[in-house]
């Protein structure tokens, strides 16, 4: 008597529902939030080479101008010339100071020489003499003495010579005029006028003066 073989069953299916380990759901949390995380991480790493990198320096005060002279020469001399090389004027003294603050020269125990474009040659010396960069200008004090040296103009006429004397006399280059409001004598020829104050203008070749005036002079020939 044969006995039947029962009928042969398959495994059980894995089930689809298979409920997810300790360790995926933590994953599955952590990615979630995984690009706030590199966000925060990337803003962390740009704070600190930010921190890191050299603070630019603070813009800085502008330096006063100093009230002291910035350079100065002894036994000097100073020459200035046009653009063709003619000697244009002639600076020395004992000593130069430069002031940055006003641009301007002081020069103990001076002596100048000038000429100008006719060729006539104005001298002058003076215990002090203050100018500025350009020597547009020279006022001088202190036993002053200006010359203006006789020429003959193309024309033939004779300029005579000029002397002025005084305490303080300002010479205008450009112009060539000189003035003062302190006491001075000029002299012309052998004449002689004193005044209280002067304006004297080389193109007009006129003085005005003011003050008490004194004058002194020669009969023509």
């Amino acid at each position: 008597m044969t006995t039947p073989t029962p009928p042969m069953t398959a495994p059980p299916a894995p089930d689809a529902r298979r409920t997810p380990s300790r360790l995926e759901r933590w994953w599955n949390q952590i990615s979630i939030y995984l690009p706030v995380l590199l966000m925060g991480l990337l803003a962390l790493g740009s704070y600190w080479v930010v921190s890191r990198a050299p603070q630019p320096e603070p813009p800085r005060p502008a330096r006063p101008i100093s009230q002291e002279p910035d350079y100065f020469m002894r036994d000097f001399s100073v020459r200035t010339f046009t653009p063709e090389g003619t000697l244009q004027s002639e600076l020395r003294g004992t000593e130069l100071r430069h002031y940055p603050a006003t641009d301007t020269l002081e020069v103990d125990d001076a002596r100048l020489r000038a000429i100008n474009d006719t060729g006539r040659l104005t001298t002058a010396r003076a215990r002090h003499l203050l100018t500025n960069d350009a020597q547009t200008f020279y006022t001088l004090t202190g036993e002053v003495v200006i010359v203006r040296e006789a020429h003959r103009l193309p024309d033939g006429q004779l300029l005579p010579r000029l002397e002025f004397r005084g305490e303080a006399l300002t010479y205008h280059v450009a112009e060539e005029r000189l003035e003062s409001d302190l006491p001075v004598v000029m002299l012309r020829g052998n004449d002689r006028i004193s005044a209280n104050r002067l304006r004297y203008a080389d193109e007009t070749r006129q003085a005005d003066l003011e003050g008490r005036v004194r004058a002194t002079l020669s009969p023509r020939p």
